[in-house]
């Protein structure tokens, strides 16, 4: 064979055996393709069947728990429904309850139709016994319908002054065994605590000289260096013939007071003469404002009050020079504002605040001279343009009960005033001023029908009335000490109280001869 041909045999035989390899790789991914899809499709039914088989466990939990809600919602409709049964059977308990009640109430109602009937029957009854009764009284006595009525109301009177005095007794009593004790437990605790000197201080107004040579020095020639004196310090000089004294008078208290160091100074220098006495009067000015301010900062320090605006502590120390009754009114503030904190603090309140309260209460005296109106008013201005609280200002102004109290510190200030007031020897007065005001107690109480005699005892503290037991009943005594004690209240002025004491007594008297 040619040898071109091997070529092509070889082309042909690796055809062929191509061909043949290829049939045979066919046939393999065949087999492989058709045990992939046979996997596939086991695999596909176990995932359906574990897939129905997860829903139905599913199912099966979903409806446990549905047939668990279902039986829990049951279980509260079952408990629902026994709270209703019970609900309803108290409801029927209540109802059985207001028919008993309605059927007593309607028994009662036509009980009390029947009585008020009977009572309307025995009051036209009464009313008629009664006319016929009056009928026949005033046929017996011969009285006229008038004459009958007027006794008859008298009577009555007498009998409404006897219920209303025994009312006021038995209130009274009650009133004491409170009110009464617990203000003398804190009034008197507070009293006893703070242990105050019983004797005051006095405004001394005149001046000793060592001879009677020193009075014409005093004049000068012709009164230059008395008229010059009083011209400096705006006071009076009286050079009289008494022995050893020189008397000064001024109505400001410290004026008079400036003007008695000044003159004491110029008896003990000598030198005597206007130019002099300028520059003596003028020093001890300044010296005296500086004392005062000096007095208040220590009272303020001793009643426990700081922080004080100067012009407050300038004014308190001029209460020191101001007297009241002989009572000097700065001792008297500082003793009212240790009383008032005191009795603040017994009944929890705050003391600093009522010891603020006591201490200025009265210092409108000190500026009562320069500006119009009393007192508290004034002091009450002071304090509120100075910046002090409300309590102070309100205690300032209504400390003697001139207006209504909006504090409890004006309280407890008003009654610690009348405690300093009225302890002995706090207070001094004229014979005739305490003799005067004696009559006037008795004759207050000598102005009420019945009464016999009256005594003014313990300094005007008490009065004792006497009265005639025919023309006054033991309830009608209780009525006559309360109506002279409230005339005493609208119609005098006394420092502290004054006890009234109506006294009755029956006296049988058998004579044998």
């Amino acid at each position: 064979m040619p040898p071109e041909i091997y070529p092509l045999i070889a082309l042909i035989i690796g055809g062929a055996l191509g061909f043949f390899f290829d049939r045979l790789r066919m046939g393999g991914a065949y087999k492989a393709r058709d045990q992939i899809l046979s996997d596939a499709q086991r695999e596909v039914d176990s995932l359906r069947k574990q897939a129905e088989l997860d829903a139905k466990e599913a199912l099966l939990k979903h409806r446990e728990t549905q047939d668990r809600e279902l039986q829990s919602q049951r279980d509260g409709l079952r408990n629902q429904e026994r709270t209703l049964d019970k609900k309803e059977s108290a409801l029927n308990e209540v109802q059985e309850d207001i028919r008993k009640k309605e059927k007593m109430l309607q028994t009662t109602q036509q009980r009390l139709t029947e009585r008020t009937r009977a009572v309307e029957t025995r009051e036209k009854e009464l009313e008629r016994l009664i006319r016929e009764e009056q009928e026949e009284l005033h046929a017996i006595s011969g009285l006229s319908r008038e004459a009958a009525a007027d006794r008859l109301l008298k009577r009555i009177e007498q009998d409404l002054q006897n219920e209303a005095g025994s009312l006021i007794r038995k209130h009274e009593q009650e009133l004491k065994l409170n009110a009464e004790r617990m203000a003398r437990e804190i009034v008197g605790m507070a009293v006893q605590r703070y242990a105050s000197t019983h004797t005051s201080e006095t405004t001394v107004s005149t001046v000793d000289i060592p001879s009677d040579e020193m009075k014409g020095r005093i004049i000068g020639r012709e009164g230059r260096n008395i008229r010059a004196f009083e011209q400096a310090t705006g006071v009076d000089v009286i050079v009289d013939d008494t022995p050893g004294v020189v008397v000064v008078s001024a109505f400001d208290t410290v004026r008079r007071e400036v003007a008695k160091l000044s003159l004491i100074k110029l008896i003990q220098d000598g030198r005597i003469h206007p130019q002099r006495i300028e520059d003596v009067v003028n020093q001890t000015q300044k010296e005296m404002e500086l004392h005062i301010m000096q007095l208040g900062r220590d009272g303020a320090e001793e009643a426990g009050v700081p922080g004080l605006h100067e012009k407050l502590v300038f004014l308190m120390g001029r209460l020191n020079f101001r007297v009241s009754y002989s009572q000097n009114v700065l001792r008297h503030s500082i003793e009212v504002a240790h009383l008032t904190g005191m009795m603040a603090e017994q009944l929890g309140l705050d003391g600093a605040m009522a010891r603020r309260c006591g201490f200025l209460h009265d210092i409108g005296k000190a500026a009562d001279h320069e500006m119009e109106g009393g007192h508290p008013a004034i002091g009450a201005d002071l304090l509120k343009r100075y910046g002090q609280p409300a309590e102070a200002v309100h205690a300032a102004l209504g400390h003697h009960d001139d207006i209504r109290p909006e504090f409890i510190y004006t309280v407890l200030t008003a009654a610690a005033d009348a405690c300093s007031a009225s302890r002995p020897g706090a207070r001094r007065e004229t014979l005739e001023r305490y003799v005067k005001r004696l009559e006037d107690l008795e004759a207050v109480a000598y102005g009420f029908p019945g009464v016999s005699q009256v005594y003014a005892v313990q300094a005007g503290r008490e009065v004792r009335v006497i009265v005639d037991p025919k023309d006054v009943t033991d309830r009608g005594s209780a009525k006559l000490a309360r109506d002279i004690a409230q005339q005493i209240e609208q119609t005098m002025t006394y420092p502290g109280e004054v006890k009234v004491v109506v006294m009755r007594e029956t006296r049988s008297v058998g004579v044998a001869r």
